[in-house]
């Protein structure tokens, strides 16, 4: 998976991002919406409110309710998969949610709920980190307030050799991978998962790569709104 220049199998240096694209307010009948195009993954997020909590048994008196659904299309992947919800999608909806829970003002809305629809249109690697990045854009583009955006992107070693943005033989066949959710204004951490073992010295290769990836992402999802309303998101 690595030629003998150094380089990856798709033409990129080990700290090099895939192309990422990102176009908010895709969806007319939601209230903010992005589209993210992330090599040749493709998310759409949809965010839906604030609006009256139901069931009411789920309501909070002293915030909001964020209700975040992650699926994956059936057509997203080589090979079909079944439609619907399942075990995977719902743990990736609650790990999205938990890392948009810490910088959206759920206060400022309590006893409501902001609904947030997470679709994986198509399918390489990293669709977690397309899809948190995809709903950030999605909520700032909706008018929620929030203290920050979260960036979240991943990094591995494939090969014995840490590389940035793993694509899907990278992903499959490499010896670790590490995804993270970013607060790119501060560098606080809010969510982070790994697969695999990283010694501390790859451990903190692929920390550095992600935080420094997090800031490049962050300008792209900021030019993203600037184009939709003009001047200055």
């Amino acid at each position: 998976m690595l030629n003998e220049d150094g380089t990856r199998m798709d033409g990129r240096r080990p700290d090099e991002l895939r192309k990422i694209e990102i176009e908010a307010g895709v969806v007319p009948v939601a209230d903010g919406s992005a589209r993210v195009q992330w090599g040749t993954n493709l998310a759409i997020a949809a965010v839906y409110g604030p609006m009256e909590a139901h069931p009411r048994k789920i309501s909070r008196q002293d915030r909001c309710v964020l209700d975040v659904r992650y699926n994956m299309a059936p057509f997203s992947v080589t090979d079909r998969i079944r439609p619907g919800f399942n075990r995977r999608s719902r743990e990736i909806g609650k790990v999205t949610a938990n890392a948009l829970e810490s910088v959206v003002q759920l206060e400022l809305y309590p006893r409501s709920k902001i609904r947030v629809e997470i679709e994986i249109m198509c399918a390489e690697a990293g669709t977690r980190c397309v899809g948190l990045t995809a709903a950030s854009v999605a909520l700032a583009d909706a008018g929620i307030p929030m203290t920050d955006m979260v960036v979240s992107v991943a990094s591995g070693r494939v090969n014995g050799v840490v590389v940035l943005d793993l694509n899907k033989e990278e992903d499959n066949y490499g010896d670790a991978d590490l995804p993270m959710g970013i607060l790119p204004n501060s560098g606080e951490l809010v969510f982070l998962q790994m697969d695999g073992d990283l010694s501390p010295e790859d451990f903190q290769e692929a920390w550095d790569y992600n935080m420094g990836a997090a800031k490049e992402i962050h300008e792209i999802m900021v030019a993203a709104l600037a184009a939709r309303y003009g001047g200055d998101a």
